[in-house]
């Protein structure tokens, strides 16, 4: 059996952050409440005296012909240490009849940016209010600037507020991303200003530490918060959630032991019996979302295996049909 290789360079050439990729992502969470899916826990390990971690995800859909690992890591010293980015990782498509591998997406790291990209903007066109003037973005990082532009896909904005510690890259992220949106981009002092300023708010940083209180939140605002994709990172304080009017999480299971609902419960702000939708349920139209202009809603993402497994087939699909990649055999 013939596996084929697909480089990262091609897998941007065949996936992009489009109304395309942005409905099979809205179909993988949608399956994920409606049909059969094996989701396994995510395989967390951490490689702690590094500076990084490693995470295994995987879904497979009920009567699909493939489906996905993906193997991801995180350094977040990389930048500083080896001058290369601190996220990587690569997917494995196998065969759902015969279980064997038929694809290698060597995407380093690209695939996951597009899908976590592309969940945050299902969450805003369910649950941010429809008329945005300034959004915010914490976190001046690679998925920070995949935020922003998959925005763009679902609701129009005049300006970015956005902040980070690292003064490099934050003015890197101001002198490059306003020729990419097309809108005005301005450093924020810090947090504060940011939440206190934006009608929506994007948080994906890999903080231990939360930094956004529920006391600079406003009535119609919308928080989305991915960096807590294990259980000793955190971006909100607790009573953030408390506040909210509506809280979605994009598994709620996973993220009562990973997200930011772990803390909620943990800190007894949030009841175990609290109704909380998962965005499946809200794409499907199950859950309403906002139901009002004055409602605050904050959106937990820790990132679910279906994800990976949707943006993996999209891309090899595509690869099959355009004749991209290199095939060999295995055995030799």
């Amino acid at each position: 059996m013939l596996i084929t290789i697909v480089t990262e360079r091609e897998l941007r050439e065949l996936v992009q952050l489009d109304a395309g990729a942005l409905e099979v992502v809205a179909a993988g969470f949608t399956d994920l409440v409606s049909r059969d899916v094996a989701l396994p826990p995510i395989m967390h390990i951490n490689v702690a005296d590094q500076g990084g971690e490693v995470d295994v995800k995987s879904a497979y859909v009920a009567g699909a012909p493939r489906f996905a690992i993906k193997v991801a890591g995180g350094f977040w010293e990389n930048p500083r240490r080896f001058g290369i980015p601190s996220s990587s990782s690569q997917m494995i498509v196998l065969s759902a009849s015969t279980g064997y591998c038929e694809a290698i997406l060597l995407d380093n790291g690209y695939l996951t940016d597009v899908r976590t990209a592309l969940a945050g903007a299902l969450v805003a066109r369910h649950l941010a209010p429809p008329q945005l003037d300034a959004v915010g973005q914490i976190g001046a990082g690679a998925q920070g600037r995949f935020q922003m532009r998959a925005l763009q896909l679902v609701r129009p904005y005049r300006r970015v507020l956005v902040y980070d510690r690292d003064e490099a890259r934050l003015e890197a992220y101001v002198a490059e991303m306003p020729a990419v949106l097309g809108v005005e981009v301005v450093r924020a002092s810090g947090p504060e200003e940011v939440v206190r300023t934006c009608d929506l708010v994007t948080t994906s940083t890999p903080s231990q530490q939360p930094y956004i209180r529920a006391e600079w939140l406003r009535p119609g605002q919308h928080l989305t918060a991915m960096g807590a994709d294990a259980p000793h990172k955190q971006e909100l304080f607790p009573d953030v959630l408390a506040r909210a009017d509506v809280i979605v999480c994009d598994r709620r299971s996973q993220c009562a032991q990973l997200g930011e609902l772990h803390h909620a419960l943990e800190a007894g702000l949030i009841s175990e019996s609290a109704v909380i939708p998962e965005l499946g349920e809200v794409i499907a139209g199950r859950h309403p979302g906002r139901q009002s202009p004055e409602q605050i809603t904050v959106a937990d993402l820790t990132g679910v295996g279906v994800q990976d497994t949707a943006i993996s087939l999209l891309a090899y699909d595509r690869a099959a049909s355009r004749g991209l990649g290199v095939q060999f055999d295995p055995r030799g």
